[in-house]
């Protein structure tokens, strides 16, 4: 699974957001065109730093996951996960 899909499971299954927010049967509903692009917001990736590194056993463990879910901003300054 790639590293933004399972970012953005993570912030619709702890964000709080609506009930069912996209969910049928808690299996996230397919994007649509160009409209749901940008849904990932620079709070959602804060948070989902946040969390990260709460988990991560210690920085080196944090790094390589936070690379891994695309929460680390390329050369632009662009954040994988929100592209």
């Amino acid at each position: 699974m790639s590293g933004s899909v399972e970012v953005r499971q993570f912030l619709l299954r702890y964000d709080g957001g609506e009930p069912g927010g996209g969910l049928a049967g808690g299996v996230p509903s397919q994007r649509s065109g160009q409209a749901d692009a940008s849904r990932i917001s620079d709070d959602q990736v804060r948070r989902a730093r946040l969390a990260v590194a709460a988990s991560a056993t210690d920085a080196e463990d944090c790094a390589q996951l936070l690379d891994m879910l695309g929460l680390v901003a390329d050369d632009q300054g662009q954040v994988p996960v929100q592209r």
